[in-house]
């Protein structure tokens, strides 16, 4: 019986655990996990404070059609486009959109669930899927969030994975086209910019760009003083917004400060984590996948590394912000070395896991620090598998009674090798 070990004396062997996830879930593993999303969407649609972010929304389309400027309240904070996409929720009766907005969130993550599950080849009624996304909704805290609060990052969660596997089918032209879609509903992808000029993408770029200008020159025209939101919407936006925002945002920006830290150091800290994190977003776009897989897990880290990067200096920064990245991760899961094989992932995400008594002052208006050690986590972990060398040394061991082998592939090394830029 030969064993191959790598340097630091761990097996290579085949991932049974995985194996058992990729295969069909039971009829009940997928009862169970259509009970728990219904059950969110059903709980949330008969709460009081549902929606209390789509609101605002609505009320700039609202504001719209009554011939007011939308900009006129300066919590709505998104482009002229967004109010454009939100004309048809705003004709939708109260008592109707009650029903179908936490449905439709949920459908969205379910969709970037779905997306992130093609881009790894990740059969659609295994375990891992049906599990996976049963977990979500009964375990992680932010999704619940979402769900109750109807925000438009929904959206951005389920236009990021279906570019990534657009862009790793070599379309990226409808990759810049689903992310333009979505930065003209809700400005939050517009990091992912960069990952076009890293894959040298320009048509691709130039139609991400092109869409949400193209739709907020539309809805500017259609409003009354679009120019409040450069002189109004735009400065509250870079201060921060204010203490109003303050206690759900986990940017340590926004947290340093509220543990002491002054807040020139705080912005110092989070850009020079920021630098690095796109130092790393960098590395690992020229560090190819091993031989044998297709690229898609390099372009998920390094997409995501971006965002994570963004994320620790964008004020605010919310927990349901990671939900953009999270289900990409989780499906990279099936990829050996991929970040959630590392128990430290799972660590990091154990601040925002619902059900755990947290002590009452971690609680309400001091939840920021918990989501902001989730962020730092996932983004300092993301970084460090980025900027290792890749670099894997395979060595034979034998064991009683088995013959030493010395063919030269026994001391095979896989090496660091030149960028691509296509999949």
């Amino acid at each position: 019986m030969r064993i191959w070990l790598t340097q630091s004396g761990r097996p290579v062997t085949g991932d049974r655990l995985v194996a058992w996830l990729l295969g069909p879930a039971p009829r009940s593993w997928r009862a169970v996990a259509l009970v728990v999303l219904l059950a969110v969407s059903v709980s949330t649609s008969l709460r009081a404070n549902w929606g209390s972010d789509n609101a605002f929304v609505v009320k700039a389309a609202d504001a719209l059609l009554e011939g007011v400027s939308p900009y006129e309240d300066k919590r709505f904070l998104y482009l002229p486009s967004a109010v454009l996409m939100a004309v048809p929720e705003a004709l939708v009766p109260r008592g109707v959109l009650r029903w179908l907005l936490p449905a439709g969130i949920s459908g969205l993550v379910g969709a970037g669930w779905w997306a992130a599950l093609r881009l790894f080849s990740v059969p659609l009624c295994s375990r891992f899927a049906v599990g996976g996304l049963g977990l979500l909704g009964l375990a992680y805290k932010p999704y619940l969030n979402l769900v109750l609060i109807g925000n438009w990052t929904a959206i951005s969660a389920a236009a990021l994975p279906l570019a990534l596997l657009l862009a790793h089918r070599r379309s990226w032209a409808a990759a810049g086209l689903v992310v333009g879609l979505a930065i003209a509903c809700k400005p939050m992808l517009v990091p992912v910019g960069l990952v076009f000029v890293l894959a040298r993408r320009w048509r691709g770029l130039a139609v991400a760009v092109l869409v949400p200008v193209g739709l907020s020159l539309a809805g500017a025209l259609l409003m009354p003083s679009p120019t409040l939101f450069f002189t109004k919407t735009l400065p509250f936006l870079f201060q921060g917004q204010d203490a109003y925002a303050l206690p759900w945002d986990a940017s340590p920006i926004a947290v340093l400060p509220r543990l002491g830290v002054p807040q020139p150091v705080a912005v110092v800290l989070a850009g020079a984590g920021a630098v690095a994190g796109l130092w790393a977003a960098w590395r690992r776009w020229r560090r190819p996948d091993p031989a044998g897989e297709g690229g898609e897990l390099r372009l998920v880290e390094t997409t995501c590394m971006v965002m994570l990067a963004v994320f620790l200096v964008s004020r605010p920064s919310f927990d349901h912000y990671l939900l953009v990245v999270l289900p990409m991760l989780l499906a990279s899961g099936v990829r050996e070395g991929s970040l959630p094989r590392s128990g430290w992932f799972w660590a990091a995400l154990v601040p925002q896991a619902a059900g755990i008594p947290w002590p009452s002052e971690f609680e309400h208006k001091r939840r920021a620090f918990r989501d902001c050690v989730t962020l730092c986590g996932l983004a300092g972990l993301l970084a460090r598998r980025a900027l290792r060398s890749g670099r894997v040394t395979l060595e034979p061991v034998t064991t009683a009674g088995s013959p030493p082998r010395t063919e030269p592939e026994c001391a095979a090394t896989s090496a660091e090798s030149a960028s691509r830029t296509a999949f």
